[in-house]
């Protein structure tokens, strides 16, 4: 169980900028620190620089021109600038990108089965580690046989993170799982997540620009505006700061606001 008060940092990010194309400059000076056992949120709107905080910490920014140049990044008290992506997986750190990306020709179990390839493991290893997906997502166990392509939005984001635990991960990078998903669907995503935590001890990073869900089952949560953390702080304490309720979840001290006064919400943002 998490304990915000004694927990160890698993993932220590250190005033990072990150650079695409050797001219645009997308983070700046971001820190950040994902605690052993904890779900932590990284929020703000789209272009923010979530996204490419994930990948800065999976090392796949290479695949995009795009490179971290200052600042340091450390796993377990270890420096994984090195790393390359299937090392980070073998290390226990595994992304799951926006968008789901299953492979679409390959059937649901296939696509699990591609999330084991870095383990040495047993036949009967294999069938158990199915199982443990299977028993999170029991609609994967309905549709194993078909291909990935042609299930729904939210069987592909459950195969997307089910193949991601197939891996045995500690701590899962989660890019957006809300994306075009149905809200009760969002729920039974993020319920699952909350399993995952508590049961398997699985920690969580995750991007998101449902500030509202986000910080319903996270812990702690950092929002980005530009390429820079602007705010911090446990879940809680987020959820009933002011400017939180009324630049990201729509709601003044008076109850909801309009839409006439929030379009203009970046005139008013103290800290921009």
């Amino acid at each position: 169980m998490f304990d915000d008060n004694n927990s160890d940092a698993l993932l220590d990010v250190s005033n990072i900028e990150v650079v695409y194309n050797n001219i645009i400059l997308v983070l700046r000076g971001v820190s950040l620190t994902v605690e052993k056992g904890g779900i932590t949120a990284l929020l703000g709107g789209n272009g923010a620089g979530k996204s490419t905080t994930l990948k800065s910490i999976s090392n796949l920014l290479n695949s995009e021109r795009g490179e971290v140049t200052k600042g340091s990044i450390s796993y377990q008290g270890e420096s994984i600038k090195d790393l390359n992506p299937a090392d980070m997986v073998r290390k226990g750190v595994i992304q799951v990108m926006e968008g789901r990306h299953c492979f679409e020709h390959l059937t649901v179990e296939e696509n699990l089965l591609t999330g084991a390839y870095t383990r040495k493991i047993s036949s009967s290893e294999l069938k158990e580690s199915l199982e443990l997906v299977y028993n999170y997502f029991p609609r994967l166990r309905d549709r194993r046989k078909s291909l990935s392509g042609y299930t729904s939005g939210g069987e592909q984001q459950m195969c997307a993170i089910g193949r991601a635990l197939m891996s045995t991960p500690e701590t899962i990078l989660l890019d957006e799982p809300s994306m075009g998903l149905a809200p009760q669907l969002v729920e039974e995503v993020f319920e699952i997540v909350k399993q995952l935590n508590e049961k398997e001890n699985v920690s969580f990073l995750l991007a998101e620009q449902n500030t509202n869900v986000a910080l319903k089952y996270a812990h702690k949560g950092y929002i980005l505006e530009s390429g820079r953390v602007v705010m911090d702080g446990p879940a809680k304490e987020l959820r009933e700061n002011p400017d939180v309720k009324e630049f990201y979840l729509g709601m003044s001290e008076e109850g909801r606001s309009s839409f006439k006064e929030t379009r203009s919400y970046r005139r008013r943002k103290r800290w921009l």
